[in-house]
């Protein structure tokens, strides 16, 4: 058994065993990076640092352009933001990029051409540059920042030209995104036998490992996979297998500090395995502020109310809400995450991307040819900024760009659809008086503005879609409806006065207006 990454070792003519440093130092200026990983899982760390590190050294490789789904890290520097250095990296095309702040200021700051397109339209798209085709024809996205008639998807300030394009076909029309050449695909697997097979026994998704690895080589690059470990062919299991050998190049085995399972925990059995026990329980659910809880219950309750059908939840408050559900009632549903695995416990936080005790893993792509088809019953979705027309923003604002992310996929499939969010934000103190809400200080930022500062979701395209909508908060809950927002809802202790003075915006009062119900 092999284990050092410090060693170039040739084995059976296939495949190379090399360094970090040695794979790093293939890379040329300008090439196109694909990092692999899913939010706070699987990404190649050591790949990763040692690219940032030659860079360091000797100023190569330059200009660096980088395609990734759910921008992989911990907001901390590792992940994709190792590589968010001026000269570095010259252009990113992302779909999520919240775990990756700095790749965002470099956008805000104008210093790299900077595109935003929907995580779904990017995991399915290296399924289409494998094949040869030119890009990925679709309505998700139309009516959004990124439709060239609002931004086009560009989120830098350089005044960069928008890629995406708007084409009318058969008399519909849809957005075109066009296909990118990839150079270099940096993955990551659990282990590799002695050929080259990858192996992701222990990781948490295969993501869109595969179709990248195949983007890659289709592209005329290199594909670089870092692993644990090298087994003997004969113990591997034939099912375990997620990148042939033939696809890859070489492989990095990386000390076990540059390979945990996820930024927060280095192992957890039950992300993939449907009985072991998780290693800790993080949706506790009583370690969040009340006015939180308050939404989690009460957005329960409409998911209780859709017993039986697929479920999508949201990161932030909404990934709390299957647990919620499952504690004041008997609920069968179907959950998935993104990265696609279905059902168990969504994480959040630091292991992002995993679920405790899964049925089932597939594709990322796939998953999202289910979503974009209009699989989803109900999707529970957290939001920045909403205005008077149900318009949403989740991707930029002035402090920070988190991008789109799944957002756009989701948002513009699911039958219904259950925004979630407190009514302002920072600095907001609650409490629960003989049952009653009172505020103790009302947030410094309002979230309820007359227009949002960027356009993630078009309620008015919505309505015309047939999708029903609300928005649920800690002290108001919101449906919309073709004359704009109008409050159903009031939590006991607050006046309608007391909502509007907390809002920028109209919204009209519901004639049958009925009280929340608290946490219980």
């Amino acid at each position: 058994m092999v284990h050092s990454p410090f060693h170039t070792i040739s084995i059976s003519g296939i495949m190379e065993i090399i360094s970090a440093r040695e794979a790093i130092d293939i890379i040329q200026d300008g090439w196109c990076i694909v990092p692999g990983g899913f939010g706070s899982c699987g990404h190649p760390d050591a790949l990763t640092r040692a690219l940032r590190n030659r860079f360091l050294e000797t100023g190569k490789p330059k200009a660096l352009q980088l395609l990734f789904g759910a921008g992989p890290g911990d907001r901390r520097g590792n992940g994709a933001d190792a590589l968010a250095l001026e000269n570095l990296v010259a252009k990113v095309i992302g779909g999520f990029w919240g775990l990756s702040p700095r790749l965002g200021e470099m956008a805000r700051a104008g210093l790299i051409e900077a595109h935003n397109w929907p995580q779904g339209i990017i995991s399915k798209l290296f399924s289409e540059i494998a094949s040869g085709s030119p890009g990925i024809i679709s309505t998700v996205g139309l009516g959004t920042f990124v439709d060239p008639t609002v931004d086009g998807g560009v989120v830098d300030t350089a005044g960069s030209r928008p890629l995406v394009e708007r084409i009318d076909l058969r008399g519909n029309t849809y957005l075109f995104y066009p296909s990118q050449r990839v150079d270099c695909a940096l993955l990551r697997g659990t282990s590799s036998d002695e050929y080259g097979n990858i192996l992701f026994s222990e990781e948490t998704s295969s993501m869109d490992a595969l179709a990248q690895a195949q983007a890659a080589r289709n592209s005329g690059g290199k594909v670089i996979v870092q692993v644990k470990r090298i087994i003997d062919a004969r113990s591997a299991r034939l099912g375990d297998v997620r990148i042939p050998a033939f696809l890859v190049d070489y492989v990095v085995v990386a000390d076990d500090d540059d390979h945990p399972q996820t930024y927060g925990k280095p192992f957890d059995a039950s992300y993939t395995s449907r009985t072991a026990e998780p290693a800790a329980q993080t949706n506790a659910g009583q370690d969040i502020p009340l006015a939180k809880r308050i939404i989690v219950h009460r957005a329960a309750q409409e998911l209780v109310k859709h017993n039986g059908k697929h479920i999508n939840l949201g990161i932030g408050i909404p990934a709390r809400i299957g647990s919620e559900a499952r504690r004041i009632a008997a609920v069968d549903y179907s959950l998935t995450v993104e990265s696609g695995v279905i059902g168990g416990i969504p994480e959040e936080g630091l292991s992002f991307g995993a679920s405790m005790n899964p049925d089932a893993v597939i594709e990322q792509s796939s998953l999202f040819n289910f979503y974009d088809g209009g699989g989803i019953d109900l999707a529970f979705l957290g939001f920045g900024e909403v205005d008077a027309k149900g318009n949403v923003n989740v991707s930029r604002f002035a402090e920070r760009m988190p991008g789109s992310g799944g957002f756009i996929n989701i948002s513009q499939a699911a039958k219904k659809i259950v925004f979630c969010g407190t009514l302002t934000t920072r600095g907001l103190e609650t409490e629960l008086r003989d049952g009653r809400l009172v505020i103790l200080k009302e947030g410094a930022i309002r979230k309820f503005t007359r227009c949002v500062s960027h356009l993630t979701f078009n309620g008015m395209r919505s309505l015309d879609m047939g999708q029903q909508v609300m928005f649920i908060t800690e002290r108001a809950v919101f449906r919309l409806g073709k004359r704009g927002l109008t409050l159903v809802e009031v939590a006991p202790g607050i006046t309608i006065d007391q909502i509007r003075e907390a809002t920028d915006l109209e919204f009209e009062v519901h004639e049958g207006l009925t009280t929340m119900q608290l946490c219980s």
